[in-house]
């Protein structure tokens, strides 16, 4: 008895391992969560007109519970019409990037890609450039480049079907991705150069530069529904991209069909990005680097990785437009800054070696 009691008591090392590192990671998803909340309520103080907590507080609550106004309509307006819809497309647009640049290089199984590599940014600018040099209204701008950015990536793929028939598909895909990308961009500067230097060309550029000064509620609602069109089917196959992440071979031995896998990533994550840059310009930086922090944390696992790298992402660009709003005098455009950090963060992250990576 006292032998099978021994036994018993024995707990294999393995078995011990995964536990503490399944804890670790709900601990690390518990902090996320935490902090993405707090940022979530500082986020309605920070700007020009600065906001007591209190009374950020006593807002909220009056219209859950119906509480008395005892505050002036200027608050309200600045908190409901102003940065309530600003905080939500931050967010928004920080976790669809970070989701799109996690599955991307899942899919393309190469640490340096990012949500534009098959040219969904460019052509996205481009298309905002000429709405904005044809005097297109705000909506037209945000229309024109949903629909440049998503036919870049409809021309990048099939010009890759038809020259990679007999080659690398993958390898094929990202080539012609950057060839794309380069020429909307090269027609981004030549509509640039052709713009009234007065009028035109300054509102092209800060265009292109990012920002979400003129983001309202009825871009968050676009913005949240086309969001979860293009998230939740890649938050049901993440399991799949772990086995894709091992080679298409290896895949295709446990029954995944790569085609199809390869055709649902591809389009939900252009359909978010495409979103996200017609509503808030060309944001760099933001699905290259939060996908590689996210793996430093939580390892490649796609079941917890892409949670991670969407609340990491929503965190991380908020705080980056709480800096661009409240930093100066003036609003700093987003691109700048996420480049700013972005760089330095990711020669950091070179410089301590490729622990996490795909």
């Amino acid at each position: 008895m006292q032998i099978i009691k021994n036994s018993s008591e024995k707990i294999n090392p393995t078995d011990k391992k995964s536990l503490l590192m399944f804890k670790s990671k709900n601990h690390i998803m518990t902090i996320l969560v935490i902090l993405s909340i707090i940022v979530f309520f500082t986020s309605f103080t920070v700007g020009r007109y600065a906001i007591p907590l209190d009374e950020l507080a006593n807002v909220f609550l009056s219209k859950i519970f119906g509480l008395q106004k005892t505050w002036p309509d200027t608050i309200e307006t600045v908190l409901l019409n102003v940065r309530l819809p600003r905080v939500l497309a931050a967010m928004i647009i920080g976790a669809a990037l970070s989701l799109a640049g996690a599955t991307y290089q899942g899919l393309f199984k190469n640490p340096m890609v990012s949500p534009d590599i098959l040219g969904a940014s460019a052509g996205a600018g481009f298309g905002a450039s000429i709405a904005i040099l044809l005097s297109f209204n705000i909506l037209g701008i945000q229309v024109s480049a949903f629909i440049f950015g998503m036919g870049a990536v409809m021309l990048t793929y099939i010009i890759s079907t038809i020259i990679g028939r007999n080659n690398n598909a993958i390898l094929v895909l990202v080539l012609t991705g950057m060839v794309v990308s380069t020429l909307f961009s090269s027609f981004i500067s030549m509509t640039k150069y052709v713009a009234d230097p007065n009028s035109k060309l300054p509102a092209i550029t800060f265009w292109l530069m990012g920002g979400l000064s003129s983001i309202n509620s009825k871009d968050v609602l676009i913005l949240t529904i086309t969001v979860l069109l293009g998230a939740v089917p890649l938050y049901l196959i993440r399991w799949k991209l772990n086995v894709l992440s091992f080679g298409e071979e290896e895949a295709k031995a446990l029954g995944i069909d790569t085609f199809k896998i390869r055709i649902i990533v591809i389009f939900c994550s252009t359909l978010m990005t495409a979103a996200c840059v017609s509503l808030s310009g060309m944001i760099g930086w933001v699905g290259l680097i939060i996908p590689h922090f996210a793996r430093m944390l939580v390892g490649p696992n796609y079941k917890i990785l892409i949670p991670t790298s969407i609340l990491i992402g929503s965190t991380y660009l908020l705080i980056v437009d709480d800096i661009a709003r409240s930093l100066f005098s003036i609003e700093i455009p987003l691109g700048i800054l996420t480049s700013l950090i972005g760089a330095p963060f990711f020669i950091f992250m070179l410089l301590k070696g490729k622990r996490g990576w795909i």
